[in-house]
């Protein structure tokens, strides 16, 4: 993986599967992670990690995600925010129910939306950063749920939005569009054969990585596919 030149990364929904994976891309790299993820369990082990400093917060709420980042503030000055907290419902149109729409609008768009304001105040003061976000081949072809899709080509047009506004600021934006990831909850479902084809978390971690560091300077406003065999 190609070096980053921020020691302090804030990495969202960090406790995933996926989560988890870039946290250890970065901690091998030798910077230090924010970890930001809902309160439990699982942000409190990955929080015992060396270089992890675990921030609780509800990231669809403006007002927590404003007190978690000055908790951020403490730990040190970050230039890098890896977006990954989201969510994903199945389900046709005739089961939607409003219920599942504000779901996925809140975890996949407003969790980005609220991070992404705090990180761009804070980047632009600094002299320049790098926002990644996780938006899905779903976004821009294929069938998918009508609300999961929906909400991560949301986060696919926030991302060139964002890049076109931060641009003067020095702060680039890119998306990674992953197709199935091989955790152990998608597991569940996945057949074998398409679990065979299914992109490893760790792929898509080093792809991340790549795309938050100097290599990656000149792109911005870019959606990488992440698809794989899947």
């Amino acid at each position: 993986m190609g070096s980053t030149t921020s020691r302090l990364v804030v990495v969202t929904g960090a406790a995933g599967a996926l989560g988890r994976a870039v946290v250890a891309e970065f901690l091998e790299d030798g910077c230090e992670v924010a970890a930001l993820d809902r309160p439990g369990d699982p942000l409190e082990e990955i929080g015992r990690l060396d270089g992890v400093h675990p921030v609780a917060a509800h990231l669809s709420r403006a007002d927590d995600v404003a007190a978690a980042w000055k908790t951020i503030d403490s730990i040190g000055t970050p230039d890098v925010l890896v977006a990954l907290a989201g969510a994903f419902r199945p389900g046709s149109l005739a089961e939607l129910t409003e219920d599942v729409w504000d779901a996925m609008w809140q975890s996949n768009v407003a969790s980005l939306l609220w991070c992404a304001r705090e990180a761009a105040a804070r980047f632009a003061e600094a002299g320049g950063g790098a926002i990644v976000t996780v938006g899905s081949k779903t976004a821009v072809s294929g069938a998918a749920p009508v609300a999961h899709g929906t909400s991560k080509a949301a986060v696919v047009r926030m991302t060139e939005l964002l890049a076109e506004e931060l641009r003067p600021r020095r702060i680039r934006v890119n998306a990674v569009l992953p197709s199935v990831i091989d955790t152990p909850a998608n597991r569940t479902w996945m057949s074998p054969d398409l679990a065979a084809r299914a992109v490893s978390p760790g792929a898509i971690a080093r792809v991340i990585a790549f795309l938050a560091g100097p290599d990656a300077a000149p792109i911005s406003g870019a959606r990488i596919p992440v698809y794989g065999d899947a």
